[in-house]
């Protein structure tokens, strides 16, 4: 019995080892080689739009016709009234924003080792890196957007205060989170083609489940609020509607903090076990 607990308690710790030895490679690969990564994101950027008339525009057209949509239907249709007097527009918009970087980059990065097959194949690259690709490629386009809500509050006629510089934090936050989770889907949808599917559908079921759209203050007890919290993308959602609206600044929400970091390490970590697991077979089935 004693031996069985000693061999488990080894697998365990190689196991751990190997993941951190994946992470730990990942960083340094993603230092060493930062501008090709830039530069790969750069023309994954170029190429998504190559051909049409309208280009790199269409990035930037349909998350400002959805806004439109959502607008249109919510204010003028549905008759909302602002939100913690604040115009609807702006409510929804400081949340809204961010949930078209991490759905966007999400799925880009999902089928990152598709689209990549012949870095993949490549020996000497550093498969691991490829869903930050795509991840960056997603985010030069919604830096656009993410300057619309500075000038959208401009606009309005709202301070914008020194809370706002919290959304590098609530960015650099999601980005974290994106890693973990891309790795982990992106190394499935090699093997299992629906993957990318199942991410899609999943995404449009999250933005009703996240309060993007809906405000949870006025629809939801207090006590079944840790429910919605659940969902890390709550944490992301809020704080940026923390550093625009609410001016709250993150370390103030600190059992928030822990479980949104304790969630993405977690999926970090997973994420590195899966690619440690699976790489070596990533050129087979590509």
């Amino acid at each position: 019995m004693v031996n069985i607990k000693n061999i488990m308690k080894n697998n365990m710790v190689i196991k751990m080892s190997k993941i951190t030895s994946e992470f730990s490679l990942f960083i340094k690969h993603l230092l060493r080689n930062r501008k090709i990564i830039f530069s790969l994101a750069y023309n994954d950027f170029k190429t998504k739009y190559a051909g049409s008339i309208l280009g790199g525009i269409w990035a930037f057209i349909k998350p400002v016709v959805i806004i439109i949509v959502f607008w249109f239907v919510f204010q003028v249709g549905l008759k909302s009234t602002p939100i913690e007097n604040f115009p609807f527009v702006l409510w929804l918009i400081t949340a809204l924003i961010p949930w078209f970087f991490f759905s966007d980059a999400l799925l880009g990065a999902t089928n990152s080792l598709y689209e990549y097959s012949y870095l993949v194949k490549k020996v000497k690259f550093r498969v691991s890196v490829l869903p930050m690709v795509k991840i960056l490629s997603s985010f030069f386009v919604h830096i656009f957007f993410f300057i619309l809500i500075f000038l959208m509050y401009i606009f309005y006629k709202y301070p914008i205060t020194i809370y706002s510089i919290q959304v590098i934090y609530y960015t650099f936050a999601m980005i974290i989170l994106l890693i973990g989770l891309s790795w982990v889907t992106s190394s499935l949808a090699v093997f299992l083609k629906d993957v990318g599917q199942f991410v899609e559908i999943l995404l449009q079921i999250l933005i009703w489940l996240t309060p993007i759209l809906w405000n949870y203050k006025q629809t939801i007890p207090e006590s079944k609020v840790w429910l919605l919290k659940l969902n890390p993308l709550f944490y992301i959602v809020d704080g940026f509607r923390d550093s625009f609206i609410n001016q709250i600044w993150f370390f103030n929400r600190i059992n928030d903090l822990i479980y949104f970091w304790a969630f993405t390490l977690i999926t970090l970590l997973l994420g590195a076990y899966f690619f440690a697991k699976l790489r070596r077979h990533f050129a087979d089935v590509l």
